[in-house]
């Protein structure tokens, strides 16, 4: 056996077996599943593509839609040389004029006017000095601070009561200036040895506007009305009423049920009542005149109904006419149409229901005289044209930029749809829809051109080339432009609108085509990357394999080598 060396057999046998599998497939996977993808990732760009030209073809239906659905040729606009605060407004179609109004009177709410002083005296008796000036029920609220009789100054605190004020003036004055209270007049009265003069520049209190006094020139002043008011957060049976209601009830305003409770209601809440309730008035509290206020919310000459309880709430209240309620009756509007008959109108708008001129309604709040003019709209019409027109652009430049093909030198470019001659017709169509002539109209106005509106005359652009034109036309001849856009079924609107409802119909099943074919393209994909993966699988476990008899001979030629190897010089 000298000789024979089996150690280095295979020793030159080793390789990387993992980077020849990875290499092998990625050989497969250019070969079979780069060029899927591409076909999938080709489909989905265009796809992307029609999408956004479908949104461009629904946007310019939309805007030709517009026209018809807000009648736009009719639009109105109403102008007036006076610079007042009218307001004017005009429905389609109303009739183009001028219109001379003279207003001689304006429409007014009726109010019920409630009874005065229905609150109960400031006290009982005329003592008050049990009556703290924080909690008095006057109109307004006593403001701590000083006053001034006589240059001298008096200071009231929020915490004093009322007899101690009165005091604080007599010790200011040196008892030349007394301070009472009645109970019967519900006033408070200042008495003095000579002429009384009140207030100074400098007082910080309001204590004599709240008590209503006021200089007169005499010796002595009282206040000029009763002080007792409301308390309108207190329960209605302890809120100051002269007459105290009880019980609960229910009371009609204008023949709608009221309800209360004496105990739990109080003037707010039951004012808030009666607001949110379908009588149709506002009710308020005059704190100034303590008295209640019914106002219609409309205005025009009706009354306003009411309706007591056997508790008599209303009445305690003032607003029922034995208590001394009053009713100041609404005024109508008045008014003349280019010297007419006088007319009338429960509102201060007045609508063609009254005036008769179709469309035109005009708020009116001064009474004079006012020439409006009713004329086309032709700014809006102008809007609407010019956003169809802008839309009709979006959508030529879109498929212009999808389908172009460009050349520089001896290169050839192409975009995502070059060649879809399906895109390619679509905007071709809206070209010639764009220049073809209505058909059956009897106006002056049957194609675009008419109306100053073509081609840019370098692209597939809609311009306005004769600004002048368009505007002649919106102002003459509105009826014949409304007829060649807005004619049924034939109008230029119509043609569009249908046509484009077949092309974004194309577009949409162009995409489910490309849809479609994803879909069985990604199934190819799916069936491919799994014979791959059982590929790399099988190849894996041959290398394995081999590399597992590889480790196995290397080890008996280490084996043999060793038990020969050593001997052979024996031999």
């Amino acid at each position: 056996m000298a000789g024979i060396k089996i150690s280095n057999l295979l020793q030159n046998s080793a390789f990387d077996w993992q980077e020849i599998v990875t290499k092998l497939m990625d050989v497969q996977r250019t070969a079979t599943i780069k060029p899927v993808e591409a076909e999938v990732a080709k489909n989905q760009e265009k796809t992307t593509a029609l999408g956004e030209i479908n949104t461009l073809l629904e946007n310019l239906k939309s805007a030709a839609q517009a026209m018809r659905t807000d009648n736009v040729f009719s639009l109105r606009s109403v102008s007036s040389a006076s610079s007042t605060t009218w307001s004017s407004t005009s429905s389609n179609g109303a009739a183009v004029g001028s219109y001379t109004f003279d207003v001689t009177q304006l429409a007014t709410s009726a109010r019920l006017a409630g009874a005065d002083n229905i609150g109960s005296s400031l006290s009982a008796t005329d003592d008050v000095s049990g009556l703290t000036v924080a909690n008095l029920r006057t109109a307004t609220a006593v403001k701590a601070g000083t006053f001034t009789v006589n240059g001298n100054q008096v200071t009231v605190a929020t915490t004093d009561s009322l007899e101690d004020v009165f005091d604080a003036i007599s010790t200011a004055t040196g008892g030349a200036v007394t301070a009472s209270y009645s109970a019967a007049t519900d006033k408070v009265t200042l008495t003095g040895s000579s002429t009384v003069v009140l207030g100074a520049a400098n007082d910080t209190s309001n204590f004599l506007s709240v008590f209503k006094l006021a200089n007169n020139g005499a010796s002595s002043v009282a206040s000029s009305g009763k002080l007792g008011t409301l308390k309108t957060t207190a329960a209605l049976a302890s809120a100051g009423l002269a007459t105290t209601p009880s019980g609960s009830g229910s009371f009609a305003i204008n023949g709608v049920s009221i309800s209360y409770n004496s105990a739990t209601d109080t003037i707010s809440s039951l004012i808030s009542r009666i607001n949110k309730s379908t009588a149709g008035v506002t009710a308020s509290y005059d704190s100034a005149n303590d008295r209640m206020m019914l106002t219609n919310n409309t205005t025009g000459d009706v009354g306003i109904g009411v309706t007591d309880d056997s508790n008599g709430i209303l009445a305690a209240l003032g607003l029922t006419s034995g208590a001394g309620a009053s009713l100041t009756r609404g005024k109508n509007a008045l008014f003349t149409v280019n010297g007419g008959e006088t007319l009338s109108s429960a509102s201060n708008t007045l609508t063609d229901s009254v005036h008769g001129i179709s469309g035109l309604s005009v708020t009116v709040n001064t009474e004079q005289e006012q020439t409006l003019t009713v004329g086309s709209d032709v700014a809006s019409m102008q809007g609407y044209i010019t956003k169809f027109i802008d839309a009709f652009n979006a959508v030529q430049s879109k498929i212009d930029e999808d389908t172009k093909i460009t050349i520089t030198g001896t290169n050839v470019a192409t975009s995502v749809l070059t060649g879809d001659h399906e895109v390619e017709g679509w905007g071709t169509k809206l070209r010639d829809l764009a220049f073809n002539t209505i058909s059956g109209l009897s106006g002056t106005i049957d194609q675009l051109n008419d109306l100053g509106i073509d081609f840019d005359g370098i692209s597939n652009q809609l311009k306005v080339t004769d600004s002048e034109k368009l505007a002649t036309a919106l102002t003459d001849k509105p009826d014949d432009v409304s007829a060649f856009f807005l004619t049924s079924s034939t109008g230029f609107v119509s043609k569009f609108y249908t046509s484009l409802t077949t092309l974004t119909s194309d577009n949409r099943a162009q995409q489910s085509r490309l849809s479609k074919a994803n879909e069985s393209l990604n199934d190819q994909l799916d069936r491919l990357k799994t014979q791959l993966a059982a590929e790399e699988e099988r190849l894996t476990t041959a290398f394995i394999k081999m590399q597992q008899a590889q480790s196995a001979a290397q080890s008996q030629a280490s084996a043999l080598d060793n038990a020969f190897g050593n001997n052979n010089s024996d031999n």
